[in-house]
């Protein structure tokens, strides 16, 4: 443990440069000796002048040759009308229960079985590839966005876009 109340201790010092002086040398003499090449090579120029020549030059002779090109012919093109492709249709069938004559009997507080007015068969107009009907949270198919069916219990459940997917969901 250190003592709080001494100062720190200072770091060590650089160790001394490991090279040799004639190769620390060499690197100095070798970019002084390129400098002094770049600048011989840059002053040798004649400031872009040319020298004048007493030969007289041969003048230079341009032919020009237009070949006559046809004009291109109209183009023909046949529409075909596409045929729209067969989707599956969607049928949507709700059945529902018919409500018992109530008999006026107030102990009895209606049927036990009551789902509120839906179908609890466990009968789904639309089912999974598979056969099975869907329930809630389940991805939809392409072809059923938007569709409603119901649950096996009988709730009612829609193919709607949740959060960038297609689910099922209760309506």
């Amino acid at each position: 443990m250190t003592n709080p109340y001494t100062a720190p201790i200072p770091p060590a010092p650089r160790p001394p440069d490991t090279r040799p002086l004639r190769k620390r040398v060499l690197v100095w003499v070798g970019g002084v000796a390129l400098f002094v090449v770049g600048v011989g090579i840059g002053a040798t120029g004649e400031d872009g002048q040319q020298p004048a020549g007493d030969e007289a030059k041969p003048a230079t002779t341009v032919t020009a040759t237009r070949t006559a090109t046809p004009e291109p012919a109209p183009t023909v093109t046949e529409t075909v009308k596409a045929k729209a492709k067969p989707r599956p249709t969607v049928t949507v069938t709700r059945s529902a229960a018919a409500k018992a004559a109530d008999d006026g009997d107030a102990g009895s507080g209606g049927s036990s079985g009551d789902t509120g007015g839906q179908d609890s068969s466990g009968t789904c107009s639309i089912v999974s590839s598979a056969g099975n009907c869907y329930s809630a949270g389940q991805f939809c198919r392409n072809s059923d966005h938007g569709a409603t069916t119901s649950t096996a219990s009988g709730r009612t459940i829609k193919c709607a876009s949740r959060s960038g997917s297609w689910r099922w969901t209760y309506s």
